[in-house]
């Protein structure tokens, strides 16, 4: 089963950081866009193996629109996007 998950990017003075509000404490960083999804790809990854070895419900991605309306944290600067992955089989059950 695929989930797709809300990242969202900001720029620093010398690197981005991104991170998945439906994941807290999920977050990444790196020099570039690029280099910040990749290692986000991994952070959101590795995040969802530890809720599921810590017996952690994975939850429901929302969606873009519904992120946006329910918050005023995004501002014009920073880079909304998804990443899709594929959740580990103990997930379902």
């Amino acid at each position: 089963m695929k989930a797709k998950f809300l990242v969202i990017v900001e720029k620093g003075r010398s690197n981005y950081s991104s991170y998945s509000p439906d994941l807290p404490g999920c977050i990444a960083t790196g020099k570039t866009v690029e280099e910040t999804l990749g290692a986000m790809r991994s952070a959101i990854d590795f995040h969802l193996e530890g809720m599921i070895e810590n017996g952690d419900e994975i939850p429901i991605p929302r969606s873009l629109n519904a992120y946006v309306h329910e918050t005023d944290e995004i501002s014009v600067d920073d880079i909304l996007t998804s990443i899709e992955t594929e959740l580990p089989e103990m997930a379902h059950a």
